[in-house]
């Protein structure tokens, strides 16, 4: 076959795969991770919520991947530094437990791993997003817009399902968490590498895919002002930079307490799972939901627009979060109540995150639609990092119980912000 059209199916489905894979090692992963090893709440969503940064950020050099080599080379290249990252990893884990973690060298050695595969992960997503658009025309293009959308789900079942529960067994058959952890890393690493290896022959080589002869840093630099300074004059910036910071404010601080949550025993008020159990009922199964969620979320929306469906998604985003004050306050045991409330949960922000990604792409039409909605994108990133640094200690500060029934007065932010925004109501049906 033709290195320069090969058949998409032989490289789209292991792209996102691979897009999500360093994603979910970086942001949960490793907040499990370091709560098995009996890291603090407070110092753990504190280090953790620092790696979202790269992806806040990532507009200010994503011009760059434009001008110096070809999207291929950066995919490639990207993939080779995480696939190196993450083999390292298991071999710089700090050897001690709570919180004598953030005194180490190797506590600071592990997480500059991180931060290196964040970085490498954020320019990856430059990169595969825009290939993805030079590679396909757009009939294939909206083809498979489905199939990479499953496969970055995959990846999430894989990175927060499967690696946590083989923690979790390899710690049960008589492993420490630091051996149980370096096996797991590793096994997630060798799978990368695999995929890494296998993209240097699957993905192809178009033509469209190539340095541009005549663009300069200083020209990309001039358009990228240009850029910026049209999307801060644009109509209404204040409403929307709000309303993009502070919609998600409750599954900002909740998402991020979840897995302590779920982890912690329950004379610390917690519900005392194990890691098999957190990787089946919020890996696998919230995953589902929250997929299921997003599917009848873009239905709705196609079939009644924007406008109707945005306080419908807000509720759905918002009204759900009680189900942790109820597993707070009572603590069952039993697996199937627990794995529904979190289905419900998950359910129901997948369905209102909707709202929130259609609001992006509507605030981003213009001249500059894509760069103007990486734009948008940072600020997402932004409003799940600012709650996320602060949220384990205000967890250590309220307990569990309180702590989600904060999440909840934190609901009245998002229906305050859903009241001020404004959106055609042609906006989003399908015509």
């Amino acid at each position: 076959m033709n290195r320069n059209n090969r058949n998409p199916w032989l490289w789209i489905p292991t792209l996102y795969f691979a897009e999500g894979i360093p994603y979910f090692i970086v942001n949960n992963i490793s907040v499990v991770m370091f709560k098995n090893m009996g890291m603090p709440n407070g110092l753990l969503a504190l280090y953790t919520s620092m790696l979202y940064l790269p992806w806040v950020i990532k507009p200010l050099w994503s011009p760059f991947v434009d001008i110096i080599k070809s999207k291929r080379w950066w995919i490639i290249t990207m993939q080779v530094l995480m696939s190196a990252a993450m083999l390292m990893l298991p071999f710089l884990l700090p050897q001690v437990t709570g919180e004598a973690i953030a005194s180490t060298p190797l506590f600071y050695a592990t997480l500059a791993l991180f931060w290196v595969t964040a970085f490498a992960s954020a320019t990856h997503d430059i990169a595969a997003d825009g290939f993805y658009m030079l590679a396909l025309d757009q009939g294939e293009q909206s083809g498979f817009v489905g199939i990479r959308s499953t496969f970055y789900r995959l990846s999430s079942i894989f990175g927060q399902g499967v690696l946590v529960a083989l923690a979790g067994f390899l710690e049960n058959a008589g492993n420490d968490v630091h051996m149980a952890w370096k096996a797991t890393l590793l096994l997630s690493a060798a799978v990368f590498a695999v995929v890494t290896l296998y993209h240097t022959w699957s993905i192809p080589r178009p033509a469209a895919d190539s340095r541009p002869a005549v663009t300069t840093a200083r020209e990309i630099i001039m358009e990228f002002r240009r850029t910026f300074a049209t999307f801060i004059t644009k109509k209404g910036i204040f409403i929307a930079m709000i309303f993009m910071l502070l919609y998600r404010l409750p599954e900002a601080f909740l998402v991020k307490m979840m897995n302590p949550f779920l982890l912690d025993s329950t004379a610390q008020g917690g519900l005392g799972l194990s890691n098999e159990a957190v990787g089946i009922v919020y890996g696998t199964v919230g995953v589902a939901a929250l997929t299921v969620g997003g599917i009848l979320g873009g239905i709705a929306a196609a079939k009644w627009g924007l406008k109707k469906c945005l306080w419908p998604m807000a509720l759905s985003l918002t009204l759900p979060c009680l189900s942790f004050v109820f597993l707070a306050a009572l603590q069952p045991q039993n697996i199937w109540v627990i794995g529904s409330c979190v289905a419900l949960d998950q359910f129901g922000y997948g369905f209102g995150f909707t709202a929130y990604m259609l609001y992006l792409i509507y605030f981003s039409e213009g001249e500059f639609k894509t760069a103007h909605y990486s734009l948008c994108t940072a600020f997402m990133a932004l409003s799940m990092m600012l709650p996320g640094l602060v949220a384990g200690y205000v967890q250590e500060r309220l307990g569990y119980t309180s702590f989600f029934i904060f999440v909840m007065v934190c609901c009245l932010v998002t229906v305050a912000v859903t009241f001020m925004v404004k959106v055609d109501p042609e906006y989003g049906k399908k015509q």
